[in-house]
Parts: C-alpha cells; structure tokens; sequence
C-alpha cells in the first residue's frame, strides 16, 4: 500500500501567493521566502516552514521575491513600481529601487553584488549593490512585460521570459541577443538549474526542458492540466508542476511517467520549487497557503516523523496559544529558529 502524503501547511498570507524560492544550504539550515499578493513576503525556515519574519514596508501586492545563497539578503519585485533589497538576518530594508512601471521579478548574483530586475516596462536592469547611487544597466528589447529574468552562466549570461512568447538569452557585457526561443502563447514560469545548465519552461499544459546555453530542447512532457509552474529535483531524478487543477504531479524526468499526484490546495498553484537538498518541494496557490510536499513519503525528514508498526515515539510537538487566540501545534525547538532574527514580528501566523 502506497504512503499518503502529508504535507505541511503555512498560513499567514491573506492574498494568492504567486512567488517563491530557496536559499542555499548554510550553516543554519536553509529558508524560504514567498511573494504574496497581499504586500508582505514571508521568510521561513525551509524544511519545517516555520516563520520567521515579515518583510514590511511595500505598498501593493509582491510579484517576485528571492534570497541570495547564503541566506543574508533578500529581494522584493512589487506593483508598487520599486524593488526592494532587505537584510534577511534582521528584516531591515537595505534599499528601495525605484522603477516606472510594475517590478515581477529580481535574482542576485552568485556573490550578491548585483541585482537583476524585469517587469511590465520591459526593460531588464542590472544594479550595483555595492553602488546603489549609480544608474542601473539597461537591456532593451522585449516588447510585452517581462515575467522572469534571471542570471545564468556564472552570471555572464541572463535568461528573460516575456509575454511577447518569447525567452531570450543575453550577453551581460554586450547587452545582445545570443539566442531566442519563440512560442505559441505565454510563457508561464521559467526555472534554471546551473548544475548542468537546465532551463525549465511551462507554457500551456507543455514542460519544457532545454539547454540554458544553447537553447536546444531537450525534451517536452505534456501534463493533465494547464500548468503554471515546474521544478526538476536537483538530482534531476524528477520534476514536479503545479496548475489549474489545484494538484500537485510529480514526474520521472527520465521516462517521463506520471509517479503520483496529490491534490491538497483549494486554488490554482501558482509557483513550485524544490529545496536545495531535493528532500521536499513547496508550493504556493491562490488559495493564500504555502505547502511542502515530502519528495520521498514516509521518510523521516523535518516536521515529518516515519513510525514503524508496533513502535510508540514521544511526540515532538507541544500546544502554544498564537495571537490570533487559536491553538495550533508547533514544533518546541522554534524559539531557538527565532533567535536567529532580529525582525520586529508582526502577527504571527
């Protein structure tokens, strides 16, 4: 008999959230980060979900947020016409970034330097963090707003996808195109993978797989649904993608077939990612929940406790009143995850 998946549920957000990704692993764990239509991304503890901080300070909804690989900065794109850079240790905002029109999406550098923005005036900006007074680096081209860009190559190159159907790869110093890929509708999501140099795109009910320096398809693999989003286990063992129907699929990348599919949102999934150590993948839906899902079920990993039968374990979990006046349960090792932070909390969700 198959094991049913359990997955963690994070509330908290009070709109669809429509972003989300992963720190590296460092010394303290790794940490998620998730934009949210409601203007107050979250940061969490990547492989219990426990939340750490709210970032405060945008005034519209967030469309795009990301942190470096060590886990100290953190990224904001918003319908506020700025991005924003914060200090992920204390939840400071470090520096807002002025914009003309809707920012979608922001991505560091491997040595968080620079940033790199796209959004619905077209253009892709390059910011010197180390210079924030200086004018950012344009690239024009685009013809509709653009979705995702993001850095690849060793941050020599950069991948944009638009609505004008198109995903286009730069070169940083000349600004020009090196290739271009041309669709039949909107790309929805686009994830690249430096291990191998994997670029991940979803359009229709299609997830694509292609090489990030050449372009060249490696394959397709058609879903149920129409898909909004699509992770490849870094491994590369298997995928997982999210979409209309409220499921969530999990792929074999190597033959392709449909391994299982769980349906645990009320609302379409917006966003999916696998964590850096491929243990779990979270998603997040438009029903305003952030859920990690177990790559392997059963396995004893994070909040997940595997219990053979006949075995009796001592439950790890105590009962604590939140703010709300509702009792949930939470792990008893969370004050300790919370010294990490200096944040000023908001409620607490």
């Amino acid at each position: 008999m198959a094991m049913r998946q359990t997955p963690l549920t994070c509330s908290g957000h009070t709109r669809p959230v429509v972003d989300l990704a992963f720190s590296g692993i460092t010394p303290y764990g790794y940490f998620l980060i998730s934009a949210c239509k409601d203007g107050k991304p979250m940061l969490r503890q990547g492989d219990t979900g426990d939340w750490i901080g709210t970032f405060l300070g945008h005034k519209g909804a967030v469309w795009g947020a990301t942190l470096n690989n060590e886990a100290t900065k953190a990224a904001t794109a918003a319908a506020d016409f700025t991005a924003k850079v914060w200090d992920a240790v204390t939840g400071d905002e470090v520096l807002t970034l002025a914009h003309k029109h809707i920012v979608k999406s922001v991505n560091f550098t491997q040595d968080s330097s620079c940033l790199l923005t796209g959004g619905n005036d077209k253009i892709i900006r390059i910011y010197d963090l180390n210079k924030p007074e200086t004018e950012p680096q344009e690239i024009t081209g685009h013809t509709s707003a653009i979705k995702k860009a993001l850095w690849c190559n060793n941050d020599t190159q950069i991948l944009s996808a638009a609505d004008d159907k198109t995903v286009r790869l730069w070169d940083r110093n000349s600004t020009e195109v090196v290739k271009q890929l041309s669709f039949d509708m909107s790309v929805s999501s686009m994830e690249y993978i430096p291990d191998g140099e994997v670029l991940v795109i979803t359009y229709g009910k299609t997830i694509a797989f292609y090489n990030a320096l050449s372009l060249e398809m490696i394959k397709t693999v058609d879903a149920p649904a129409s898909i909004h989003s699509a992770s490849l286990h870094p491994d590369k063992d298997f995928f997982v993608a999210g979409g209309d129907d409220f499921k969530l699929y999990k792929f074999d990348y190597g033959t392709e077939e449909e391994l299982e599919s769980y349906k645990g949102h009320f609302g379409p999934v917006h966003c999916v990612r696998f964590s850096p150590d491929g243990e779990l993948y979270a998603s997040g839906s438009e029903d305003g929940t952030l859920r990690l899902w177990q790559t392997a079920v059963g396995k004893t990993y994070g909040l997940w406790k595997c219990v053979l039968p006949g075995l009796r374990v001592q439950s790890c979990f105590h009962q604590s009143e939140s703010p709300l006046g509702a009792f949930s349960q939470t792990p008893s090792g969370l004050s300790c995850l919370l010294l990490r932070s200096g944040f000023c909390l908001a409620t607490l969700p």
